[in-house]
């Protein structure tokens, strides 16, 4: 299982559009992947669950996968992340 770290800093955080983006991006990978906020967590390769995280700009959240490619997906969706805008 790889963990890790990130602070969301564009405007809209992860919601309607970035959030249908990080989710095709989330499912490209074989792993099981989840976003955490504070106590709740969801699987990141569902719109539906990523929405109701509701994660707004300057929210810490961490991004875990276990599985075949987890460094590679946990690696590649905090840089994608960082790249949002709007």
């Amino acid at each position: 299982m790889v963990k890790g770290e990130i602070t969301l800093r564009n405007e809209s955080g992860l919601h309607a559009r970035p959030a249908s983006l990080f989710v095709k991006e989330a499912s490209k990978y074989n792993s099981e992947i989840k976003v955490i906020k504070g106590n709740k967590e969801c699987n990141a390769k569902s719109i539906i669950g990523v929405l109701s995280m509701a994660v707004a700009k300057g929210d810490l959240i961490t991004i875990q996968a276990e599985g075949p490619d987890e460094d590679m997906a946990v690696n590649n969706l905090i840089d994608f992340i960082s790249k949002l805008e709007g």
